[in-house]
């Protein structure tokens, strides 16, 4: 009987271990909002374990950024309930996403959204387009998502850079798969791509960068699998070619300077039972890019 409370304690530490005081939602800047879904993966799959995992290995993640001397905590990180939506149909999770998304926008506060798979992003970017006119959606992911329809819903994870493009402007960076009707919407010029073969060996990141405007609202979303599957395996659908970790975040740094990010997610860490290095990436990644969208910290 002694061991469930411990059990139970562990499920809701506050990401990266904070303090009552430096997580409490009053006085939080940014609110991490997890949603545990995983309703229509297609290959692998887990991706509804993907919040927890972040959650734990946040557990490890040193508080002070060597990169930009900065402690990213101190805005105050709210760790939000998970959303609870395991067996919903697709449709029916993504607007529970927006109301709890639309919620927090309405106190002010930063959301970072964490999947689950990729079908999630849009209802976080519904809300933050309505809030933000104006608003560029930069899509990391190996995978163009712009189907109009796949298995029956139009929530699917591969439709899910079609669902963003409904709410505003969409670039789409590293991706490497994809099928006809989604290759003939980026010739139309309806969305700007940057393909993975066109990154090797060039600073792709001053071309991306051209697309944005200065002091613009800027919301990313990271397909995790946009990564090089040698530094993030933890995927259910992983293309080799990926994105590198240090031009990633050379990109992401310049990204805000240049305009104001107002929001982010990270999608499709699927866990893999004793390998831990991905979902420190996941972790990583996500207070690195605090540390950017906060520089006075």
């Amino acid at each position: 009987m002694a061991a469930k409370p411990a059990t139970r304690a562990r499920t809701v530490l506050p990401f990266f271990g904070l303090t009552a005081p430096e997580s409490a939602y009053a006085t939080s800047r940014v609110v991490v909002l997890p949603v545990p879904y995983g309703g229509t993966v297609t290959y692998g799959r887990g991706t509804e374990r993907g919040p927890q995992a972040i959650r734990a290995a946040s557990q490890q993640v040193e508080l002070f950024d060597e990169e930009t001397r900065r402690e990213p905590y101190k805005v105050g990180i709210h760790s939000a309930p998970p959303v609870a939506c395991a067996r919903l149909r697709p449709e029916r999770m993504v607007r529970l996403v927006e109301r709890r998304v639309e919620r927090y926008l309405e106190d002010g506060k930063f959301v970072v959204t964490l999947g689950g798979e990729h079908s999630i992003s849009p209802g976080a970017t519904g809300p933050y387009s309505r809030r933000f006119p104006g608003l560029t959606i930069v899509h990391f992911d190996a995978h163009s998502d712009l189907r109009e329809s796949y298995q029956g819903t139009r929530h699917n994870h591969a439709c899910a850079g079609a669902r963003m493009r409904d709410h505003a402007r969409l670039v789409q960076i590293g991706i490497r798969a994809q099928c006809p009707e989604e290759r003939a919407i980026i010739e139309r010029g309806e969305v700007w791509t940057l393909f993975a073969y066109q990154m090797q060996g060039v600073d792709w990141a001053r071309a991306v960068l051209e697309r944005i405007d200065d002091g613009s609202p800027v919301y990313v979303t990271i397909d995790l699998d946009y990564f090089d599957p040698s530094v993030m395996p933890a995927t259910g659908t992983p293309e080799p070619g990926g994105g590198e970790w240090y031009p990633t975040l050379h990109f992401l740094r310049m990204l805000s300077d240049r305009a104001r990010i107002v929001g982010f997610d990270i999608m499709e860490l699927a866990p893999l039972k004793g390998l831990h290095a991905p979902d420190f990436l996941a972790a990583r990644l996500l207070y690195k890019l605090l540390g950017y969208c906060f520089p006075s910290t």
